[in-house]
């Protein structure tokens, strides 16, 4: 891999918004019943994420400079 292959701004803030759907994704989880609405809610946000580092890259944040 190329040095620094994934130590972009663009690149970490699609990772906290995907970590941050699948804990609350998970938190849903545990609760019972099951909070199907909460699960949805996180399973959007994980969504988002990839779409999210989309935007960013093509605004100029993949790259290491920043």
């Amino acid at each position: 891999m190329a040095a620094g292959h994934g130590n972009t701004p663009a690149a970490w803030t699609a990772v906290a918004f995907a970590m941050l759907g699948f804990v609350v994704g998970s938190v849903a989880l545990l609760q019972v019943p099951t909070q199907m609405t909460l699960l949805w809610i996180g399973i959007i946000i994980a969504v988002v994420a990839f779409p999210l580092f989309l935007v960013l890259s093509r605004l100029g944040f993949n790259s290491s400079e920043h």
